[in-house]
């Protein structure tokens, strides 16, 4: 009787600093389409090596991924800028047709003795121009070869220039040294986020849990308060705690929770139907004097109104859903008051019309504020 071997397989080769880096399944795919250079004759295009790969050849040589696994993973590889992908989601088509993040190098022949030597750089090369900015062409190159956002190819512009500037060196090639400049930040960010969500071992979450430094910096430079995030940290970790089990990426998790909540926390700060009082440095949104100006209302008699406006309403201690609508009420009718006088006055002195019952009399802020005869 043969005895069954407890590794019928070839085992799979990944490695562990690359899965460190960009993750374990990452990892593992990655190696799997690395390995089918070797067997097929890649299309060269766009200074790319590209491939295509059967979705159920990788099925087969990866049996315990679906097919929603491979294109989740996939599709990460190609966010985290490791791949570069032409086919549609793997989950729905039947192809992954992909290239390496790595441009082809042509390759150089062996130089002889007695060639001559290369030739020396051209002439024209100067310093880099204080204001000197990519082309369009450079930032949608690196958009679509890279997966680099726009917004953080522009950002690294002057770290660039100051470097450069500072260095004092000539170039005729500026816009190369950018695009390497930018893709080596952006590696450095991707790297820097990877580790941020890498937990060797599953934490143990107890109230003293707090997110890595990595994860900090990370909501910080979206724009997240530090105290909104101190705050969410005990409701974070009774959730997890009555579930039972906390999983390894807990940063990873804690920065979604995160951004969830303060999108939800802005959102309500800006369209909040509960009441609240007024602030003492309240200001009127620029909507307001928008809808002003097109009822022909002077925005330097609206805003004179305002002081007035905010102590009467803080003396009063209410609350209010939209005090943006509160404002516009009380500016139009103080614009309509201001009207009948001056008709009044103009009446008055030409001897027409006699008293009328709807003339302005002295009235309270409070009667004004409350009253809403302009809307009628």
């Amino acid at each position: 009787m043969t005895n069954a071997s407890i590794v019928p397989e070839q085992p799979l080769v990944f490695s562990p600093g690359l899965a460190a880096t960009i993750g374990l399944e990452e990892a593992i795919l990655l190696q799997q389409l690395g390995a089918l250079f070797a067997h097929r004759q890649p299309r060269h295009s766009d200074g790319f090596a590209w491939l295509t790969v059967e979705r159920e050849l990788l099925l087969r040589q990866l049996p315990f991924w679906a097919p929603a696994d491979l294109h989740r993973i996939s599709r990460s590889l190609a966010d985290k800028g490791v791949i570069l992908v032409q086919s549609p989601p793997l989950h729905s088509h039947g192809e992954l047709v992909f290239a390496l993040n790595e441009p082809l190098r042509k390759p150089q022949p062996p130089r002889h003795p007695l060639d001559p030597p290369p030739a020396a750089p051209r002439r024209g090369a100067g310093p880099l121009p204080p204001n000197w900015s990519p082309s369009e062409d450079m930032l949608q190159l690196l958009a679509l070869n890279h997966n680099i956002p726009r917004q953080f190819a522009l950002d690294q512009l002057e770290d660039f220039i100051f470097y450069w500037r500072e260095r004092g060196e000539p170039s005729h090639a500026w816009e190369n040294k950018y695009r390497q400049h930018v893709i080596s930040s952006w590696r450095r960010q991707q790297q820097l986020e990877a580790e941020a969500f890498r937990i060797d071992h599953t934490p143990e979450l107890d109230n003293h849990w707090r997110p890595s430094p990595d994860a900090l910096e990370i909501m910080l430079r979206s724009g997240v308060e530090r105290e909104f995030i101190d705050e969410a940290i005990p409701e974070f970790i009774l959730y997890w705690r009555e579930r039972g089990t906390a999983p390894k990426e807990l940063n990873s998790k804690f920065i979604q929770h995160i951004r969830i909540q303060w999108a939800k926390y802005t959102s309500s700060m800006t369209h909040s139907t509960e009441p609240r009082r007024i602030a003492e440095d309240w200001q009127p949104d620029a909507d307001v004097f928008d809808i002003l100006r097109l009822s022909h209302i002077d925005e330097d008699f609206a805003r004179a109104l305002l002081p007035e406006f905010i102590i009467y309403w803080r003396d009063s201690n209410q609350a209010q859903t939209s005090w943006n609508s509160k404002f516009l009420q009380h500016v139009k009718f103080h614009w309509a008051k201001q009207h009948r006088i001056e008709q009044a006055g103009q009446s008055h002195e030409q001897g027409q019309g006699s008293h009328r019952t709807g003339r302005t009399r002295d009235r309270s802020l409070a009667d004004d504020l409350s009253d809403t005869s302009w809307a009628d």
